[in-house]
């Protein structure tokens, strides 16, 4: 499948920053998804993405099963059908139930409607949700994960990682991707051994919920200060700021179909800065709407692949962020 908007990836050095991820990936993921690789221009946020999402999803406490169904749905709140269908394959090899059967399972049922609520922020099932203290750093991190990665697969990526998209034909390719993705499901995945691929970073107050796993909280300090790294390239000071403001009033729920909240937000900023703080502010709040000319916009200003995916993995961390800290 190709990346849209992506000029060119290059096949790295297996020696290289973005050699050893892919390598990890490959054996504990069980292939070299176009979610991980469409980061490849920028090799800190392959390796941010990567232990972001092992250190939660794959190697942190709790089942398996659970955190994919919080994928899935998450994917589900975010319309990102590309997602829901990869999740929904893993889903189904962990657990043997299919996302409409997990989502009626005891148990998975409520994970179900706590993920559901990660973008309602003060909801009753986010002050109690159904898992453990020594759990919520893994949860919580595959929820703010996910929120990340459905924003950047909406924009780069097409409707499913399957060559069908309905009917039986859909069934049965799903049931032979779980059986491919198998061994690496259940391949043991010991916490923590992806941090040392970026050095040591701080982690931030607003990522506090990580701070009692060492694995998960070193991952999201070293992928949040790639992903800052990423920002300072990619969008100038007035931007980020214009996206900060405007997520500091956001309550979660879709934007209004009409622009004039983007049109306010956009006002203070010099005509130059437009066309890039439109790119962010729709990939933060709505990037269903992310069409080829607004990424051109942006590409006029700042040219290049590196510069596009460090301006939208920006743009879709802060709103993540924002999102975590909510739960």
């Amino acid at each position: 499948m190709s990346i849209r908007y992506i000029t060119s990836i290059d096949t790295p050095d297996r020696k290289s920053l973005s050699g050893r991820v892919l390598s990890q990936v490959r054996r504990e993921f069980g292939a070299e998804v176009e979610p991980f690789t469409l980061h490849l221009p920028v090799p800190e946020l392959l390796a941010g993405s990567w232990m972001a999402c092992r250190e939660t999803l794959l190697a942190g406490d709790g089942s398996r099963n659970a955190k994919e169904l919080v994928a899935a749905a998450v994917s589900t709140i975010n319309r990102c059908p590309y997602c829901v269908d990869a999740h929904s394959i893993m889903l189904q090899e962990s657990s043997g139930l299919d996302y409409t059967e997990a989502l009626t399972a005891p148990y998975l049922k409520e994970v179900a409607a706590w993920a559901m609520a990660t973008r309602s922020p003060g909801s009753p099932i986010l002050l109690a949700p159904p898992f453990s203290q020594i759990e919520a750093p893994a949860f919580i991190g595959t929820a703010v994960f996910f929120h990340y990665i459905n924003r950047m697969v909406t924009i780069l990526l097409g409707a499913s990682p399957l060559p069908f998209s309905s009917g039986l034909p859909k069934k049965v390719s799903l049931h032979i991707a779980a059986w491919f993705f198998g061994g690496a499901i259940r391949l043991e995945k010991i916490p923590g051994e992806s941090v040392d691929l970026l050095l040591k970073a701080e982690l931030p107050e607003d990522l506090s919920w990580a701070k009692t796993s060492p694995a998960i909280a070193g991952a999201f300090a070293r992928f949040a200060k790639s992903i800052e790294q990423a920002g300072t390239t990619s969008l100038s000071d007035n931007v980020r700021a214009s996206v900060k403001k405007t997520l500091s009033n956001w309550n979660g729920s879709d934007p209004e179909m009409h622009t004039e909240w983007l049109e306010e937000a956009l006002a203070e900023l010099q005509e130059g800065e437009k066309a890039v703080a439109k790119l962010a502010l729709l990939t933060a709040l709505a990037p269903y709407r992310v069409d080829e000319k607004t990424v051109r916009g942006f590409s006029m200003h700042f040219p290049g692949d590196k510069r596009l995916i460090s301006a939208l993995a920006w743009s879709s961390f802060t709103a993540s962020r924002k999102i975590g800290s909510w739960l």
